[in-house]
């Protein structure tokens, strides 16, 4: 029996243009959020975004040190079997997700930036594959979790692994000529973006990975992020963009993970990478658009900001005014790269430093 027909013409104008209008609201956001960062987008553009009442108040509610924030997600990456010493044994140890799994190993930390007694875990999460040893939850302490012990990997695999760090842990350090740049990274909210990058960082170079866009807070936003009430979102967009690609190896577009705000210091994708941007700011109007996979210690971001002073040249990106740096800053991994062991006297380092040294072409 089908169902009768609205016989009201004003009924279906009605439905029709509240339709349209939905369709062109997340229209228009879609666009803003795509040009402002893609200088090869071909879509229309908004020139800026106009001040909304009531935003600013939103904008400055949170406050900065995104790298300590607690988070409210515990994954990893599927079909991935990581090795190392077990804490915990799975055979006596079960659990219904590999959430539970993932927190039963962040219990493990104390809290206080020191070192977690687990710092990866191992869950078979798929009943038909792992029959028996369906809810097998393997804690395991890794030697150095920032280069981790893979045993096996693919489709036909039938774990689910991920990582965990404490707050002092987990921090990668890139080396430019204005200062090293300490990233904190979030596997247990970005497992494969976090993945990709520490792959990355172990490759014997990283031609093609570069720093072009640099764009200051302007007069839109104060020194802690926060937006001036009234003022413009831009441009100047407050942030850094570059790109994670080297040349000569595959890269496969990251899935769509963690989306929170994005806040002063934070590290996210572009769409699904290579490309990348830092915020100098906290941008709550970008609304939860971009899978944010780490932060910038807040006492490095004087480094960014001292980016932004470097010389720039003005560009158009699909009706956006953008700057980008007159000399692009290229990054190259060393043959070696090491890990620094944490000075006695810095309490903001419980653990160890995977140190990157980059040099100009």
């Amino acid at each position: 029996m089908g169902r009768r027909q609205n016989d009201s013409g004003f009924g279906k104008f009605t439905l029709l243009s509240l339709f349209l209008m939905g369709a062109i609201s997340c229209l228009a956001v879609y666009l803003f959020l795509t040009v402002v960062f893609s200088p090869n987008n071909t879509t229309a553009s908004l020139s800026s975004m106009e001040h909304v009442d009531g935003v600013d108040d939103l904008l400055n509610h949170e406050e900065g040190g995104g790298e300590e924030e607690e988070r409210p997600c515990c994954d990893g990456v599927e079909h991935l079997e990581l090795w190392g010493d077990a804490v915990k044994w799975g055979s006596d140890f079960r659990v219904n997700s590999s959430k539970e799994c993932c927190m039963a190993c962040k219990r493990m930390c104390r809290g206080d930036g020191g070192a977690c007694l687990c710092n990866s875990w191992v869950f078979c999460g798929d009943r038909d594959a792992c029959g028996p040893r369906f809810g097998e939850c393997w804690l395991k302490r890794q030697k150095d979790a920032l280069n981790p012990e893979r045993r096996d990997l693919g489709d036909k695999v039938m774990w689910t692994s991920g990582l965990v760090f404490d707050k002092g842990e987990g921090i990668v350090g890139l080396e430019t000529d204005y200062g090293i740049l300490r990233i904190k990274l979030f596997p247990d909210c970005a497992p494969q973006s976090a993945s990709y990058i520490l792959e990355l960082l172990a490759l014997p170079h990283c031609i093609g990975c570069q720093i072009y866009r640099s764009e200051s807070r302007g007069s839109f936003w104060d020194s802690e992020g926060n937006h001036i009430k009234k003022a413009s979102f831009g441009p100047p967009f407050a942030l850094i963009q570059g790109t994670f690609e080297s040349v000569g190896s595959t890269f496969k577009d990251i899935p769509k993970e963690y989306c929170p705000t994005i806040r002063r210091g934070s590290v996210a994708w572009v769409g699904s990478g290579p490309e990348f941007f830092i915020s100098l700011a906290n941008h709550n109007e970008w609304r939860n658009a971009y899978t944010v996979f780490g932060s910038v210690l807040s006492e490095d971001m004087k480094i960014l900001e001292k980016i932004t002073q470097l010389p720039t040249k003005s560009d158009v990106w699909n009706d956006i005014n953008v700057t980008v740096l007159e000399n692009p800053i290229s990054l190259r991994v060393p043959e070696n790269y090491h890990l620094v062991q944490k000075p006695l006297d810095c309490s903001w380092f419980h653990s160890f430093v995977l140190k990157v040294c980059f040099v100009s072409l």
